[in-house]
């Protein structure tokens, strides 16, 4: 009885470490980070990302605030080749599969002469980890067969919740990014509506104003009487 029971707690253990190996090499294979910036006018920043050979590197990026909500933007490979390119777009997603090396991608602001504008980017690099091999964990695993489960299951559940918290995460900054843009736009507009009612006041009271001296001027007897 004793060694059937040291049997079983050892089979847990061994359930415990491979479902823990199993986290560390489907959470290592992708990368998320945004990024808020202000591109001043006249003026075009540029970012460089190294990636790997057989990866993927996805950029969305949204103009948050400035006049026209527009940028030209472009990505470029590590030889120099224009991959995409956008001419005067508020946002926009890539997606490109890369190859050894620095990929470039530009924020261009030059067309504007006085306008700056507020750019969010935001960027997912998968299959980072290539060089590892993600079934080297296994050489760690010994005796499964004695637990009534399937590393191969666990791993399937653990990627399937990675990437659904992963679109959900990237979801939710997506929509941060449209709030924070349609708060800048209706805050541009409730400043330009205050301006146009402040001079529409004033030419109503300067018309106002002609129309009462005309009518006046219209009834006054400018004759001169003698005595």
């Amino acid at each position: 009885v004793t060694k059937k029971a040291l049997m079983c707690v050892l089979s847990v253990l061994v359930a415990l470490v491979s479902e823990r190996f199993v986290a560390l090499a489907s959470f290592s294979q992708s990368v998320d980070s945004d990024f808020t910036f202000t591109l001043p006018a006249g003026r075009k920043e540029c970012f460089y990302q190294t990636m790997k050979k057989d990866a993927s590197l996805e950029i969305e990026y949204q103009v948050l605030d400035g006049a026209g909500l527009d940028v030209d933007f472009y990505i470029s490979s590590p030889t120099g080749h224009v991959l995409f390119s956008d001419y005067r777009k508020s946002d926009g997603v890539h997606t490109v599969e890369t190859e050894d090396g620095d990929y470039m991608f530009c924020f261009d602001n030059t067309f504007s002469a006085v306008s700056e504008k507020i750019i969010f980017f935001e960027l997912i690099l998968d299959n980072m980890d290539t060089d590892e091999d993600p079934d080297d964990w296994k050489e760690y695993v010994h005796g499964t067969d004695m637990v009534d489960m399937k590393l191969e299951d666990i791993m399937d559940t653990i990627n399937s919740v990675k990437a659904r918290l992963g679109k959900s995460v990237q979801i939710q900054t997506v929509l941060k990014a449209f709030e924070a843009r349609d708060r800048n736009l209706q805050e541009s507009n409730f400043d330009r509506v205050n301006l146009w009612s402040v001079v529409n006041l004033f030419v109503m009271m300067v018309v106002s104003a002609v129309q009462v001296y005309v009518v006046r001027s219209l009834f006054e007897d400018k004759r001169k009487i003698r005595t």
